[in-house]
């Protein structure tokens, strides 16, 4: 039996798509028009309308160095294509828009809790977590997979660490989906590019939904102080090396940037995993009959998923790079979705391949000074998932139509109607 199928996305989208514009996206990512930039100019110049431009980094090793030279690159310009003025960067501060050595102050707070080893004590309890979801969702016989399943897991996983109970979860969930998917008029009623958001321009993602957050970080604090528990809020609120203690602002941000990155990625990695399966029903059959397959088939999962798919810098100096000159002040984008897809990194990268042994992928930051926190916890998430549905179910088969995020930032499939065979 085969591990791999070929050309597992038939249809690779258009290949002169605007890759700044959320509704590119709707429809899934246009990996043909990144074949043909990664392919034709790797450093390649987008004029934008309401922006200052930006150059795209498509090539796996200009992403990695990129990724890896903060003082060239930094990040404290912004994250994502939008720019800030100072006093909106400030007020939106997370350790995510700070290079080391701050940013690594920051994330020694709650790095602990997100270690390997720590997360492999969790795994029984994940596990648990993972078998009442899904027994809860399979007698249903059709169901959405993005609700029943892929969302309740990590939105549930996230309550424990941050000490907050499943009832708060769907609230957090809520959020979260108004956060990072603020382009989407499905998650938020303000969408930044549709409407008027300039009320909310100091909060995170310019969404009301963090005011919302906000209020229940204060309340959240309230509790731990007054009886701190063993959980990652209480970490927050307690002295860094330093000695210093982050300020309300600093706390809500960071509960806000937890909030947001703690469910939605996880949970469109496992979509978007199911997804692909169902469309190459062999991937789901190999990797059921051979359940050693698990550790490569999780990073393969992770890898064509790409759901992060852009990061930014900005150059703090000019410097050329194949050929093109970027200046001072300019902004750096890198699209992992191209890195990820890279010949010159990945051999065959559109075969979806569970046993593929290189796959030194980028999904996770490539252990830069910004690799992702929650990298451990989500890999054990997606594969206990897995595990446990590869134990229970045939197959799936399509239910219905699925829906994309409006969204040039998360590549995410926000339902998945199924069927359970």
């Amino acid at each position: 039996m085969s591990y791999y199928v070929d050309d597992y996305l038939p249809d690779l989208g258009p290949d002169d798509a605007d890759i700044t514009s959320h509704d590119a996206y709707t429809t899934g990512v246009p990996h043909a028009t990144f074949n043909r930039l990664r392919t034709d100019d790797p450093v390649h110049w987008t004029d934008e309308a309401d922006g200052s431009g930006f150059w795209s980094i498509l090539r796996y090793d200009d992403a990695l160095a990129v990724s890896h030279d903060v003082e060239t690159f930094t990040s404290t310009k912004g994250i994502r294509l939008e720019e800030m003025d100072e006093e909106e960067t400030k007020a939106r501060l997370t350790m995510m828009e700070l290079d080391p050595p701050e940013h690594t102050r920051y994330r020694r707070l709650v790095n602990k809790g997100f270690t390997r080893r720590t997360v492999e004590s969790y795994e029984e309890e994940i596990r648990q977590l993972a078998v009442e979801v899904i027994e809860a969702a399979l007698p249903k016989g059709e169901f959405d997979f993005v609700h029943e399943i892929a969302e309740q897991l990590p939105m549930r996983m996230l309550g424990r660490l941050l000490g907050t109970s499943d009832e708060d979860g769907h609230r957090l969930v809520a959020w979260g989906d108004a956060l990072l998917g603020n382009t989407d008029p499905d998650f938020t009623d303000t969408p930044v590019d549709l409407t008027d958001t300039e009320a909310y321009r100091m909060v995170p993602f310019r969404s009301p939904a963090s005011i919302q957050i906000f209020s229940y970080a204060q309340e959240q604090a309230a509790d731990r102080r007054a009886c701190p528990r063993d959980d990652i809020i209480t970490k927050l609120l307690a002295p860094m090396a330093d000695g210093k203690r982050l300020t309300d602002l600093e706390f809500n941000n960071f509960f806000t940037l937890l909030v947001a990155a703690g469910n939605d990625t996880t949970r469109y990695t496992m979509t978007h995993a199911l997804w692909s399966m169902m469309n190459n029903p062999a991937l789901w059959e190999a990797w059921q009959a051979n359940p050693d397959l698990t550790p490569t088939a999780v990073e393969e999962v992770l890898r064509t998923s790409s759901v992060t798919m852009h990061f930014r810098r900005t150059a703090t100096r000019d410097i050329e790079l194949r050929g093109k000159t970027i200046r001072a002040g300019d902004k750096v984008v890198i699209w992992f979705p191209s890195a990820n897809h890279d010949p010159e990194a990945f051999d065959r990268p559109y075969r979806y391949d569970l046993g593929r042994e290189r796959n030194d992928h980028m999904a996770f930051g490539r252990n830069g000074p910004h690799l992702c926190l929650g990298a451990w916890l989500a890999r054990m998430e997606v594969r206990l998932v897995f595990e446990q549905l590869m134990k229970r179910v045939d197959r799936f088969e399509p239910a219905g139509p699925i829906d994309h995020l409006r969204s040039n930032f998360i590549a995410g499939i926000k339902k998945l109607p199924v069927r359970v065979v």
